[in-house]
């Protein structure tokens, strides 16, 4: 295993360079398998909320850095934004807990890409998110 921010982390995974707000409450982690891109984090103590459990914030968080990865890697590394993001909290995760999902983009237009994901904890569904994503243009128009 890994060592992940002191909490072991199972091996095939690599921790993202990830500067600015994510580097806060990361490391969050990817890798592929079967051909899809995965996404991890494992839940700290820094991440829960009053009542012991993984704060929505975190969730929602890591929610938006995965599927905005896979936006990108949509766009051929274009840069993007969120421009909506929908979430139902369908579950609960612990401290502790390994959460995970692996995007999908459902459709994209020239400037737009539609994507969702469910966020899980072994077998258990935790968020499923949907939202929209938009390509930026350079100012040279390109």
């Amino acid at each position: 295993m890994n060592e992940g921010s002191g909490m072991g982390f199972p091996d095939g995974w690599e921790a993202f360079t990830d500067p600015g707000f994510v580097a806060h409450v990361g490391p969050i982690y990817h890798r592929t398998a079967e051909g899809r891109k995965r996404f991890a984090f494992r839940a700290e103590e820094k991440h829960g909320n009053l009542v012991g459990l993984v704060h929505g914030g975190m969730l929602l968080t890591f929610a938006d850095r995965a599927l905005s990865i896979c936006v990108m890697e949509a766009l051929e590394g274009a840069k993007c934004v969120t421009i909506e993001m929908t979430s139902q909290f369908v579950g609960a995760a612990q401290i502790g807990d390994l959460v995970e999902t692996s995007p999908e983009v459902v459709r994209r237009t020239s400037s737009l890409v539609f994507v969702r994901a469910i966020l899980t904890s072994g077998d258990r569904p935790l968020v499923s998110v949907s939202g929209i994503w938009k390509a930026l243009r350079d100012k040279s128009g390109g």
